[in-house]
């Protein structure tokens, strides 16, 4: 039995339905993630696939919107786990971690989006439980994220034009920092796959 699991965080069509879309960091996000899926299964690894909800908001995210479902070109199988959770990380508002530890699960792989949100909450609460952490920076995505103090009705315009505005690529990277030799270790979608050994691509 496999004691490694990847975790697909958020992949959904909501956050396609967001104007921030067009800024992206990621645009290769699907065929990266698919890569580490198809890995997975030829080696055995349990397929976790998890979607965010906000049942009642009314916004992309409620599930009556019709939005709360994988981006096109990613297919659960059969006896894969799906997972819906409302809060950031996968584990809080799922039974992850049971579903993990009745399979014997004590690697986790994280990849999906946001980088720095689901994704590295996830990796961060994973480590404290007691999981050894795989996170693949290059099959998560993220956007410009904006101020605190940036109105919560500001548009896209106006998120870009504000100084203030954190860049995608700036996330990302203060996201390895933080992850980093503390909760996780980065690893690439090749030396995960195998295609790159990690103690030469490293």
């Amino acid at each position: 039995m496999s004691r490694s699991a990847l975790v697909v965080i958020d992949v959904q069509e909501s956050f396609r339905q967001r104007p921030i879309w067009a800024y992206r960091s990621n645009p290769d996000l699907v065929a990266r993630v698919r890569r580490l899926v198809d890995a997975a299964r030829e080696r055995g690894d349990l397929v976790v696939w998890v979607l965010h909800a906000e049942p009642g908001s009314g916004g992309v995210f409620d599930p009556v919107s019709g939005h709360v479902r994988l981006l096109d070109g990613l297919h659960p199988r059969d006896g894969e786990p799906r997972l819906t959770k409302t809060a950031h990380n996968a584990f809080t508002t799922t039974d992850l971690q049971l579903l993990l530890t009745t399979r014997g699960i004590r690697e986790l792989v994280v990849c999906g989006i946001r980088t720095e949100q689901c994704c590295e909450t996830t990796a961060r609460l994973g480590f404290d439980l007691g999981y050894q952490v795989t996170f693949v920076t290059e099959a998560t995505m993220t956007f410009p994220t904006p101020h605190r103090d940036l109105p919560e009705t500001a548009g896209v315009e106006e998120i870009l034009a504000d100084p203030r505005t954190l860049s995608a690529e700036e996330m990302t990277t203060r996201t390895e920092y933080a992850l980093a030799g503390r909760f996780a270790t980065i690893r690439t979608v090749d030396e995960v796959v195998g295609a790159v050994p990690a103690d030469v691509a490293g």
